[in-house]
């Protein structure tokens, strides 16, 4: 029998394709983490204060460690190592999630490489962790039916839309954010990507955000040459526009680097290891959702019992794995998600090239170098649509079942109560410092737990005879 080689191949997790077709295919979705997944790493790094500086090297060498594991760990999660990895089209990247407690920790322990080091070693543990509840997640499951993995599906989609806004005008942190440059860059991103997804078939228009992004580097490139690249703040100061392309930064990185095992020795301590096993069941239910997601929106079916598992078990593995290189937990990745989402696309060779690209930049930093210097803008301009995306898979995951009156009330209280409660930090002001650790650092989380409390305690429907 002839294997599959034609387009259907790439909505299809098992079939064969041409290494010409997987490159495209994989490379666009490095282009939606690369960023997302470099920069929890330098913010934690800033907070423990070994940024720049004398610390110049040891930043270098975890950024380049992150892009290693995180194409690593991935590869574990498309293929698994026995009950490690759930053999879905998941991404997996450096959390988020994490951040606010790892901020919390750096203040109370009075940051400095010591503090780095706690969070290494709380987050091997942690690991250790959530690759046991992966183990026990059957018997779970019962607490985790459409209704609540839609719900908490729905709020990491809500959560990424303004990550996504903020990329389409440039990234906040830009002098130049919102600026008419910036903008029209990411909306010819997006115009590209819905020109070439609607009106072109097959490999093409599955390609649609990798040809959006090399559009809208190609634009850049180009503005360089016609527009101002540079210009004054209300002080005074000349900075460079947030769109402009990097070069140096290329010239500067080397050609080859072995990463480097244990940049930071690990450190045991409870400041650090409490707080963080809690913050691991908590991106234990994200997982949950993010498998979830992919497999009602991009293969059209619910995940099993063991791809459950083996996804909750290779972010444990992954992030403990990741911790000896010095780099935050690896989870999976939601932006990632609302790529295969939109796209479709949900092969395991595509997605194994963009695994093996990752292990590539770790390796040759210049890679790394001309991926990272993209401007926000034109990744802004595709995360939007994916993001959005995310927030469908949710829909459709929660009317999987009829919404009677108790699951009408389950999204209703968690999205009203939960997501506004995480998405607004000012309300948890005067709460304790583990409550605004727990719930404060994005909506997912309280949506989450109010989500499975209702389920809990609300009583079943009853059902109808006919």
């Amino acid at each position: 029998m002839q294997e599959k080689i034609s387009m259907d191949a790439a909505h299809d997790f098992e079939a064969k394709m041409p290494l010409s077709r997987k490159i495209p295919l994989g490379l666009q979705h490095v282009f939606a983490m690369f960023v997302g997944n470099l920069t929890p790493l330098l913010i934690i790094m800033g907070a423990c204060g070994i940024a720049g500086g004398e610390f110049a090297d040891l930043q270098v060498s975890v950024l380049q460690n992150a892009m290693f594991v995180a194409g690593v760990v991935t590869l574990v999660q498309l293929f698994s190592i026995g009950p490690i990895g759930g053999k879905v089209p998941i991404i997996m990247g450096t959390s988020s999630g994490f951040i606010g407690v790892f901020n919390s920790v750096a203040a109370t322990m009075g940051g400095g490489v010591i503090a780095y080091g706690a969070i290494m070693g709380a987050s091997i543990l942690g690991g250790l962790f959530e690759t046991v509840l992966g183990f026990f997640l059957k018997p779970l499951r019962k607490f985790f039916p459409a209704v609540v993995t839609g719900t908490v599906v729905l709020s990491i989609g809500l959560s990424l839309i303004s990550v996504g806004i903020n990329s389409f005008g440039g990234g906040n942190s830009a002098k130049d954010f919102g600026s008419m440059e910036n903008l029209l860059l990411a909306l010819f991103v997006l115009v590209v990507i819905l020109v070439v997804k609607h009106g072109c078939k097959g490999f093409l228009g599955s390609s649609a955000i990798f040809v959006g992004i090399i559009a809208g580097y190609i634009a850049a490139i180009i503005m360089g040459f016609v527009l101002p690249t540079t210009a004054v703040d209300a002080d005074g100061v000349e900075f460079t526009k947030a769109w402009v392309l990097n070069w140096d930064k290329v010239a500067q990185a080397g050609w080859f680097a072995i990463p480097k095992l244990m940049p930071v020795k690990p450190v045991f301590d409870l400041r650090a290891i409490l707080p963080v096993l809690v913050m691991f069941i908590v991106t234990a239910v994200e997982t949950v959702g993010d498998i979830s997601g992919v497999m009602e929106g991009g293969m059209g079916r619910e995940a099993t019992d063991k791809e459950l598992s083996g996804g909750v078990a290779c972010d444990g593995i992954g992030s403990s794995f990741a911790a000896l290189f010095g780099v935050l937990p690896n989870t999976s990745f939601s932006q990632n998600v609302g790529l295969v989402t939109m796209t479709k696309v949900v092969n395991r060779g595509a997605l194994s090239v963009g695994a093996i690209f990752l292990i590539l930049c770790g390796l040759i930093p210049k890679l790394g170098a001309i991926v990272s210097i993209m401007p926000q803008s034109v990744l802004g301009g595709a995360a939007v649509m994916m993001f959005s995306s995310i927030v469908i898979s949710g829909i459709q995951l929660i009317t999987k079942e009829e919404m009677t009156p108790r699951n009408l009330t389950i999204v209703s209280v968690a999205l009203g109560v939960g997501y506004g409660m995480g998405a607004n930090m000012t309300i948890l002001a005067q709460a304790p410092q583990a409550v605004q650790l727990i719930f404060g650092g994005s909506g997912i989380v309280p949506a989450a737990f109010v989500a499975i409390l209702l389920n809990i305690v609300l009583p079943k429907d009853k059902k109808t005879e006919a």
